[in-house]
């Protein structure tokens, strides 16, 4: 393959343009109207977001490399390391899981609401962990190093993060009867979304989406769940719909007051990939290391992010309460 076509190759993936220049090409105009078509029109909207929002950012003169600098960065060791990875875990536990499932849901409306309600489930319950489990968070904090948010920080993710969320988004929807064809619709449908929850300050200065804020999950929400301001922290997990946040207690609208902060609480090396990439891991091994007694060293590994085995807490949780505390004081 030349250079150019190399390029061009790069281009047309990035832009989710394969599908539909491939539908196009054996079925003409025609195809747009079909499902197909829909979703290969799809495809490409969030990358375009992305480039609108960098015109709109160095239009503004607000341009920052560092703001871009770690997604793309992730992003390409990504596509490197999949060239020899491949991962089919969605296939996995369709095959092994459907069997035990005491009921299949059809698609339709029902369906559908019922599959959707359950995968926000599942998502959060990977979500919640990979908060909340110091290995987890090894390998989601990636996607969190970022210290501004925009589309880019989309491509910001370790690349055994989505093996891990796969296996327990799909093992528990196929468990609760949501049929594979089902699935892959939800599964389309909150990627989208997912995606556009990251878009940033410079291409949708108010992410409540108005009353839409109310219903949903919305950019605004998704940009708590990024900030490391304490009262923010280890909230807002959900993807689109957010009834298990408010069931479980972790829903945080905005506030007015607090202005957002990106990135993780533990110092980082400014710009560079190889911590925000595996510099979580670097973290607990040191902490690992220090730990007396085989107890202590486990337990790192499964405790929240912030644990200590001498009782000096900084997790989410403690930090919380000590920022609570200290404002009703004043």
């Amino acid at each position: 393959m030349q250079w150019w076509q190399h390029v061009q190759h790069e281009v047309i993936g990035f832009f989710g343009l394969g599908a539909l220049l491939q539908l196009l090409a054996e079925h003409g105009y025609r195809a747009l109207l079909s499902a197909d078509g829909a979703a290969a029109l799809l495809y490409p909207v969030i990358p375009l977001l992305l480039v609108y929002e960098l015109l709109r950012t160095v239009a503004a003169r607000r341009f920052k490399l560092e703001d871009y600098k770690l997604p793309f960065l992730t992003m390409l060791a990504n596509r490197l390391i999949a060239g020899f990875l491949t991962f089919g875990v969605v296939t996995l536990c369709i095959g092994l899981f459907q069997p035990y499932a005491p009921f299949q849901v059809g698609i339709g409306v029902v369906g559908l609401i019922y599959g959707y309600l359950v995968w926000e489930f599942a998502h959060f319950v990977y979500h919640f962990l990979a908060h909340k489990v110091r290995l987890l968070w090894c390998l989601h904090s990636t996607h969190h190093a970022p210290t501004a948010m925009n589309l880019s920080v989309n491509y910001a993710h370790l690349f055994l993060e989505a093996p891990y969320a796969d296996l327990v988004r799909t093992t528990i929807c196929i468990l609760a009867g949501v049929e594979p064809p089902l699935l892959l619709l939800i599964m389309f449908i909150d990627g989208l979304w997912g995606q556009f929850i990251h878009l940033g300050e410079h291409a949708l200065k108010d992410g409540r989406l108005g009353a839409l804020h109310r219903i949903i999950l919305t950019p605004a929400h998704h940009r708590v769940h990024h900030a490391c301001n304490v009262l923010y922290m280890d909230t807002n997990f959900c993807n689109l719909l957010n009834v298990w946040d408010r069931v479980f207690g972790t829903y945080q609208p905005q506030r007015d007051d607090i202005r957002i902060e990106y990135g993780i609480t533990r110092p980082m090396k400014p710009g560079s990939f190889l911590d925000a990439y595996v510099g979580e891991f670097h973290a607990l091994g040191r902490d690992i290391a220090k730990a007396p007694g085989w107890r202590n060293k486990l337990l790192y590994l499964v405790m929240p992010p912030g644990w200590s085995h001498d009782g000096e807490h900084k997790t989410a949780q403690a930090s919380k309460r000590a920022w609570l505390a200290q404002q009703e004081a004043s």
